[in-house]
């Protein structure tokens, strides 16, 4: 399949890596720098366009995409508020477009772990439940997609949760999030069940970007032919 890669920084390089291993060929390469190429004219000949660039611009080079008929897998994070504009554009025009807050296969299966844990504590209220992550200095969003959709999940599935917050501002009723930065380290999500008898940690390190690189290629080869919105659920086959 031909490619268009919106944003050629690390995770583009390692993406492109990823595809033409797999014998794909990247056909577009869109940076700041060459931004107008980003157009239905340049756009004919790609079959999926995989994006991962700044939460204020995700939406913009999304739309572009769907109006010019190319199915859509985004990686950026950061722009949740108008993710439902992408996707009603998407089922408007009968396109396709796939939004993940972590595109690697072991992150994925931490989710559905992590909401497997959270139901399992719900009711032992002597445990205090937190989000840590850690990430490059590059990384534009504090705290993580990931951390994020963790929080929600564990929110959605323990009583006594109304959403979450960085953890210097939460208050109760808010699932803390405390977010790092520090050089060259991928990822790293980690979820603690602390009680004055014990602790219960879920983990989960990434070792480098070839994880969410090779998820979004298989991403991108689960979309292209089909029609409608997508999760990464639907690409592993997580019922």
């Amino acid at each position: 399949m031909n490619i268009a890669l919106i944003g050629y920084g690390k995770m583009g390089h390692a993406i492109e890596a990823v595809a033409l291993k797999r014998g794909h060929k990247v056909v577009l390469k869109i940076t700041s720098s060459n931004k107008n190429e980003l157009n239905a004219d340049m756009l004919r000949e790609v079959d999926v366009a995989i994006e991962f660039t700044r939460p204020d611009a995700a939406l913009e080079h999304t739309l572009i995409c769907i109006n010019a008929g190319v199915p859509v897998v985004c990686g950026t994070t950061g722009w949740n508020n108008d993710l439902a504009i992408a996707k009603e554009a998407a089922v408007a025009l009968n396109g396709a477009f796939l939004q993940a807050s972590n595109f690697s296969v072991g992150v994925n299966i931490f989710f559905e772990v992590n909401k497997l844990l959270a139901r399992l504590m719900n009711g032992h209220g002597e445990y205090k439940v937190a989000v840590e992550e850690t990430h490059h200095t590059q990384k534009k969003d504090a705290p993580s997609g990931t951390a994020i959709t963790i929080a929600e999940q564990i929110a959605d599935n323990m009583d006594g949760f109304d959403g979450w917050a960085l953890a210097a501002d939460a208050t109760n009723g808010q699932l803390p999030i405390t977010a790092h930065r520090v050089e060259n380290v991928p990822g790293t999500h980690v979820v603690t069940y602390s009680s004055t008898i014990d602790e219960l940690q879920l983990t989960h390190t990434a070792h480098n970007r070839d994880g969410f690189a090779q998820g979004a290629v298989l991403a991108a080869e689960f979309l292209v032919g089909r029609k409608g919105v997508f999760t990464m659920k639907d690409v592993l086959g997580i019922l």
